[in-house]
């Protein structure tokens, strides 16, 4: 026990460490820390869901190399477009193989795309904004600070299970602490860094909002995550984190919390 505790510990140093250095620096560091988080994720996905090594899973890997390489070269404009050849290219492989994979294996294809690729260019697309440097650990407060509060105050006062057949450890009250938790460090760094976040008005007032919100969204996100894989009937996506699992297991959060954050950037812009 102890020795997975500190494998764990020693995992999560390194995964911050990488973590921060890549949105510290943005540009091509963030960029391709980012290509590697959806790549690895979508081999993890498509693994799990058993397509992996399959046409329509070389068929989504293209497809999501494709947005990737759209997002990289500012073509916003066109990202619908690029995601619509993927769809066709998906869909091509479907029709010209058929009977050969089943059409679940063709949703997963395209699935993989969306889930990965497409959240997780929010991530890049809010560094790149005005005081991008500052509002990106905005996701990480509500999603990892979620997390560990959700974690905590469950330990501590939680009584009513959540979901008891997908997460038996989850309950109410955990995710209520989580909420509370993520907009009470939301307030706290609006405090240390709240110079730095002109954009937002009022730092004080709209930085625990945003935490808050982007909390809610991602235990969905992770309680989504852990349902895939209770459907599959696996533990964790992959090995590659000692102690944590794979890519999806701790980025299962922030997956959907930077796209909701984004946008809530931009109304309040």
């Amino acid at each position: 026990m102890k020795r997975d505790f500190w494998i764990r510990l020693r995992s999560s140093i390194i995964l911050m460490a990488v973590t921060v250095a890549g949105f510290y620096f943005g540009g091509l560091a963030l960029f391709a820390l980012l290509c590697f988080v959806s790549l690895v994720g979508i081999f993890e996905l498509y693994r799990v869901c058993g397509i992996w090594g399959t046409a329509p899973a070389a068929a989504g890997f293209m497809g999501a190399c494709l947005f990737l390489e759209a997002v990289w070269l500012g073509w916003d404009s066109w990202l619908l477009f690029v995601l619509f050849l993927g769809f066709i290219l998906i869909l091509g492989t479907y029709v010209f193989t058929f009977p050969r994979y089943s059409f679940a294996k063709a949703a997963y294809s395209l699935f993989g795309i969306l889930y990965l690729p497409v959240m997780l260019s929010y991530l890049y697309r809010i560094r790149e904004m005005e005081e991008g440097i500052w509002l990106v650990w905005l996701v990480f407060l509500a999603s990892w600070g979620c997390d560990t509060m959700a974690y905590c105050t469950g330990i501590l006062i939680g009584k009513h299970k959540m979901t008891p057949e997908l997460s038996p450890k989850k309950t109410w009250e955990g995710a209520v602490g989580g909420v509370l938790g993520s907009a009470l460090l939301g307030f706290l760094y609006a405090l240390i860094v709240g110079e730095h976040l002109s954009i937002l008005g009022q730092p004080l007032l709209f930085t625990p909002l945003l935490c808050a919100a982007g909390s809610i969204v991602s235990q969905i996100g992770d309680l989504g995550a852990s349902a895939i894989k209770r459907s599959f009937q696996v533990k964790d996506y992959g090995s590659l984190i000692p102690g944590h699992g794979g890519i999806l297991d701790r980025f299962d959060s922030v997956i959907v919390t930077a796209p909701i954050l984004y946008y809530l950037l931009l109304l309040l812009q």
